[in-house]
């Protein structure tokens, strides 16, 4: 059971109430015919299955079948080719916006045609003149699409100090600060630019975004628990990421690692969900297969009593549904984690989504920050906005919110 009330309560209960209101009911209010122009394009959900994601009240969340972004990508990058007079450009780097001599007003935009990152991914590649600088002139208007920043390291590292430049990412090389810079040279306003969301469920084994975090969050985290190396729980395991990513890293600090366990019987809706991937995450040892609970605490040198206590307490909280140490939501599938084959999995958190941003109005217009109006012939959805999410994005959202106000800013460049 859902509503669209106890969508917005949660968004707001972990995003600390700085959500926008009027931007978080839209979301919910667009949903559903959202969902139905994807599926037109092309896209394919798993059948019957919602994802439990962290700092939901409910199983809410449809999981597309392709397991990543590329399943609602190429799809819809299919149907654009089929459309007369659609040019997309790949490997084009935006520079600068072409602006009206007033400055009032986004005509077109200058890019990089032919543009290659380097190998260093620092601050955003300024230094870096490769390739040749067209311009467009925008005949409706400039959208902004840009994601977050998270591979920037000098502009989110100003933004918050403790993402230190040794943290990984889970964003692709891209993901810099040109449109942050960009849009405060010409005057738009930007918010909540310091709240930066780590995940916490990836795996140190893999490089980016990996695949381990399927096990981690849509295994251990629905059906399992998380432990320290001490062999103790540490955090609600559907808790929202920031609570588990800090979690994670107040642990990291006193020299414990964070562990994922399952058990064969609790992977059920996974494997159902994500076919072959268990398989797959064996093979690059990103997750390990053992007999015993004891062989875990063996592995990563866990007390083996502490750990077995642990999980005793932790079956009673799933038979009671009712967890007294962390208050966690029981899943109604899962059950007590007995018999072998049991799995575990190390996590450790990476730079993921970037809550501030752009302040857009409810036609997804950017603000000016001088005069309170919108940028005349200027639009932006997605991660390159704020004020959706808060401080917090619950997991999927970032989805809906992309989607939703895409199709928004789409419809009102349209009528201009």
């Amino acid at each position: 059971k859902d509503r669209k009330e106890l969508l917005i309560e949660d968004c707001l209960r972990d995003g600390l109430g700085i959500n926008h209101t009027n931007l978080l009911a839209t979301i919910a209010d667009r949903c559903n015919d959202t969902i139905k122009m994807v599926v037109d394009c092309g896209c394919e959900f798993v059948p019957n299955h919602m994802l439990f994601e962290g700092g939901h009240s409910v199983p809410r969340s449809y999981e597309i079948k392709a397991g990543s972004g590329s399943g609602y990508i190429r799809p819809m990058h299919a149907e654009l080719k089929k459309i007369k007079n659609v040019v997309i450009r790949t490997r084009a780097k935006f520079d600068d916006f072409i602006v009206s001599d007033d400055k009032s007003e986004v005509l077109g935009v200058t890019y990089r045609s032919g543009y290659r990152f380097n190998n260093k991914l620092v601050s955003d590649d300024l230094e870096n003149k490769t390739g040749k600088s067209p311009t467009v002139r925008a005949k409706l208007g400039v959208m902004l699409a840009a994601g977050g920043f998270s591979r920037d390291i000098w502009f989110r590292q100003i933004q918050d100090p403790r993402v230190v430049p040794s943290t990984d990412s889970t964003n692709q090389p891209g993901a810099t600060a040109e449109l942050w810079r960009e849009t405060s040279r010409i005057g738009c306003a930007q918010v909540q630019n310091d709240w930066i969301q780590c995940t916490p469920w990836n795996s140190p084994k893999e490089k980016g975004m990996g695949l381990g975090w399927t096990f981690s969050q849509s295994g251990a985290a629905e059906f399992g628990l998380w432990v320290n190396t001490a062999g103790k729980r540490f955090v609600d395991e559907l808790a929202n990421r920031k609570v588990r990513a800090d979690a994670i890293m107040v642990e990291q600090n006193k020299g414990l690692r964070a562990v994922a366990i399952c058990t064969e019987a609790n992977l059920k809706s996974y494997n159902v969900a994500r076919p072959g991937m268990l398989k797959k995450l064996l093979e690059s040892g990103v997750v390990k297969q053992y007999k015993t609970l004891a062989d875990i605490a063996a592995d990563y040198k866990m007390p083996a009593d502490v750990l077995a206590k642990t999980v005793e307490t932790f079956n009673k909280a799933v038979k009671d549904r009712k967890d007294p140490e962390f208050n966690r939501i029981m899943n109604p599938e899962q059950v007590p984690l007995v018999d072998g084959p049991w799995y575990a999995a190390e996590m450790s958190p990476k730079v993921h989504h970037c809550m501030g941003g752009l302040v857009t109005d409810m036609q997804c217009r950017v603000m000016d920050i001088s005069t309170s109006k919108p940028v005349p012939g200027l639009f932006a959805a997605g991660e390159a906005t704020s004020g959706v999410h808060g401080a917090v994005r619950l997991g999927s959202c970032a989805i809906l919110d992309c989607l939703v106000n895409g199709r928004i800013a789409g419809q009102e460049a349209a009528k201009a």
